[in-house]
């Protein structure tokens, strides 16, 4: 279950990715965020993203053109 909820559906690129990093600012270590986007750009901008930082992609999906993206943020 994550600790915040990131809805950023219906936002277009890099909007999910410059809310996706707000939020995770915001946030203590090992809490949980989990984003929601649509914007197909988000399906490798997010986790290229967190491949540069200490964060984690604890898990993705796809499904009906719906991104979901679960992200343990490292403090």
């Amino acid at each position: 279950m994550a600790d915040r909820k990131l809805d950023a559906s219906g936002l277009r690129c890099p909007m999910p990715l410059l809310k996706t990093k707000l939020a995770l600012n915001g946030m203590a270590a090992g809490e949980l965020l989990e984003v929601v986007a649509t914007d197909a750009g988000s399906e490798k901008d997010i986790p290229a993203y967190l491949s540069l930082t200490q964060h984690e992609l604890v898990s993705s999906r796809e499904e009906k053109g719906q991104f979901t993206f679960v992200i343990k943020c490292a403090g």
